[in-house]
């Protein structure tokens, strides 16, 4: 029979959801079953109806099939952090971010996204960035304004950093913004703007140049040498000794280097002269100068005084005495006397000391010795083409064209291309035809 409404099991104390139609079997001693997904009734009448619950769910065959799920899960989310690219905010996301948000931007902010921007080189960033910079109306102080020129600078937007430059206040333009753009002329290769900007300060700005860093007078005399401005220089050494900055050890060296490039000896000895602290750079560069000058004899004298001084000697001392050694002629006995003192110092293995003894010894016209020295260079150092050079020469130098052509062949085999001059002197040693013939159509 059927039952058309709850009425019968609501009766008994029991609340079900609803249903339409419930059917009941016919049964022995009127025992009804009813298989319903609710709770224990809270009152129970015995004899005539049986609740029978729902069976449990075995909780462990489901756990086993969640953990794989799980683990499937956790190893698609390891795989796709694996795969995942990292991405980067930028100072222009950073930017309209801040700005959706309606948070105004405080001046380290500004600090920090400039300097993400000057490492970053993005000419686009930088630009975008400091045009929203003028839009937030925020006041600028040097600083800030200094490291805005640093960043085009870095951008390598040179004339950008420039025209803000110009357009500076006069009180916000200090010592360090007037180096950024020196430093960056440099850098670039523009020496003649460095000049004129370095002028326009003298004349204007007289007082800015006691601020600024010993290495910005030595970018200016750089300036000077490539130009080959020399009464500039020799302005901007007057105004050095007139505020006392030619004390400096580093200015000193390189106003040694300064005069020996333009030939003035007498200058760079008066230099030398007034330098109370000589150290290694300092000699050296004095060796320099009398070896291009060609006072060879002058050279050894300083390299002996050097020793007296106790004056500790570096690789590239010792290159530069070579080379005087070479142009001596006393039959290479200087040169061994110092080829001595660079194996009891342990300076014979390094590529500068070495390239300086195929020189000398080449030019002494003891080969056997150069190509001693040239084979105990080691691998890594054989591509140096100075030494190949050196070698070369001292075989074409002393009519030993034959072995000249046999080291051309090893040259090509280690990669080296040897100079145009030393080829041409080779072929008119030997005339083109013969050497075109012997180097069996080497293009060299």
């Amino acid at each position: 029979m059927e039952i058309e409404s709850h009425w019968h099991y609501q009766k008994a104390g029991f609340h079900a959801a609803p249903c339409d139609k419930y059917k009941i079997s016919n049964v022995s001693s009127h025992c009804i079953q009813f298989r319903l997904p609710m709770p224990k009734p809270q009152a129970h009448h015995p004899g005539t109806i049986t609740i029978i619950q729902p069976p449990k769910i075995n909780s462990t065959a489901f756990n086993d099939d969640d953990d794989d799920c799980k683990g499937s899960n956790k190893k698609k989310k390891k795989k796709s952090n694996s795969n995942a690219t990292p991405t980067t905010s930028t100072p222009t996301d950073i930017l309209r971010l801040m700005d959706g948000l309606g948070l105004p931007i405080p001046p380290d902010i500004y600090a920090s996204l400039i300097k993400e921007s000057s490492t970053t080189g993005d000419a686009t960033q930088a630009t975008q960035l400091h045009a929203h910079i003028n839009r937030s109306g925020l006041p600028l102080s040097s600083a800030l304004l200094n490291r805005i020129l640093l960043m085009y600078v870095s951008c390598g937007l040179i004339h950008t950093a420039r025209h803000m430059f110009d357009k500076m206040n006069v009180l916000n333009k200090n010592s360090i913004s007037w180096a950024i753009m020196l430093a960056a002329y440099m850098d670039n290769g523009f020496y003649e703007e460095a000049i004129f900007l370095f002028v326009q300060m003298m004349e204007l700005h007289s007082t800015i140049m006691l601020e600024l860093p010993a290495w910005i007078f030595i970018c200016v005399l750089k300036a000077c040498v490539h130009t080959m401005n020399l009464t500039l220089g020799k302005q901007v050494h007057g105004w050095l000794l007139k505020v006392g900055y030619a004390t400096n050890l580093f200015l000193s060296c390189y106003l040694i280097s300064f005069y020996g490039k333009f030939r003035c000896l007498d200058d760079a000895d008066f230099v030398f002269d007034q330098t109370s602290e000589r150290n290694t750079v300092i000699w050296t560069a004095k060796m320099v100068n009398k070896c291009q000058g060609e006072y060879m004899h002058e050279a050894l004298v300083a390299f002996t005084e050097m020793g007296r001084a106790g004056v500790k000697r570096n690789e590239f001392t010792y290159s530069s005495v070579l080379r005087a050694c070479g142009r001596v002629k006393d039959h290479g006995r200087c040169g061994r006397l110092i080829h001595a003192s660079t194996i009891k110092l342990g300076l014979e293995s390094d590529i500068y000391v070495q390239c300086g003894l195929v020189d000398m010894y080449g030019k002494c016209g003891l080969l056997v010795e150069a190509r001693r020295v040239f084979e105990t260079v080691s691998d890594t150092n054989k591509t140096n083409i100075v030494c190949w050079n050196a070698m070369l020469t001292g075989y074409i130098r002393h009519g030993l064209y034959i072995e000249a052509i046999k080291f051309l062949y090893q040259m090509k085999a280690a990669g080296i291309q040897p100079q145009e001059s030393l080829l041409n002197e080779l072929r008119i040693a030997c005339g083109s035809t013969t050497l075109e013939n012997k180097t069996d159509g080497m293009q060299i």
